[in-house]
């Protein structure tokens, strides 16, 4: 009988927290657990104007063979997006028509990308292949994270701007 008492109170429970999700989902929220940007809760913003260099954005990575990569070393966590991944939030770092070079770090437009170290290897010692940069493609972003060990536009170059779920907006986090 305790047995049974034990199974409907963490099966109540789970079905609760289960619930929350999906609701405050549904109304925009996120909880990051990326080290690309501060842990903790953020939500989801429908700009009301074009997006900007300097916006911080959360977007759907595109299925290509970059990205099933970084999913397959970890680099990406589970979500709702296609391919299966998390949206990724990010920084505009440069749109359509900015050119994007990358030596030891990347430069828009001749200007350096602050904190935009390009490593060679992953926390894992892999090798990681840099963008090899170019103009910012019409309908595309270039993405960036100050953080160290960021994976960003750096390594997979832009992203197409249909994959922009709106601009992240921080509700609680927490930066160590």
């Amino acid at each position: 009988m305790k047995r049974l008492v034990w199974f409907y109170r963490i099966s109540s429970v789970s079905l609760f927290a289960l619930g929350f999700i999906v609701l405050i989902g549904g109304q925009g929220f996120r909880a990051n657990l990326t080290p690309s940007e501060p842990l903790g809760v953020w939500r989801i913003v429908k700009p009301d104007r074009p997006i900007l260099v300097g916006d911080l954005v959360f977007i759907c990575p595109p299925e290509t063979d970059a990205m099933r990569e970084a999913r397959a070393r970890g680099y990406l966590r589970f979500g709702l997006c296609r391919g299966r991944v998390a949206p990724l939030i990010k920084m505009v770092a440069a749109t359509s028509g900015q050119t994007i070079e990358i030596h030891d770090d990347v430069r828009v437009d001749g200007r350096p990308l602050p904190r935009s170290r390009v490593s060679q290897l992953d926390g894992h010692g892999r090798e990681m292949t840099p963008y090899d940069g170019g103009v910012v493609p019409p309908g595309m972003v270039f993405l960036h994270s100050a953080f160290p060990g960021s994976f960003d536009s750096r390594y997979f170059g832009p992203l197409p701007m249909d994959g922009i779920l709106g601009l992240a907006q921080e509700v609680w986090t927490y930066a160590p």
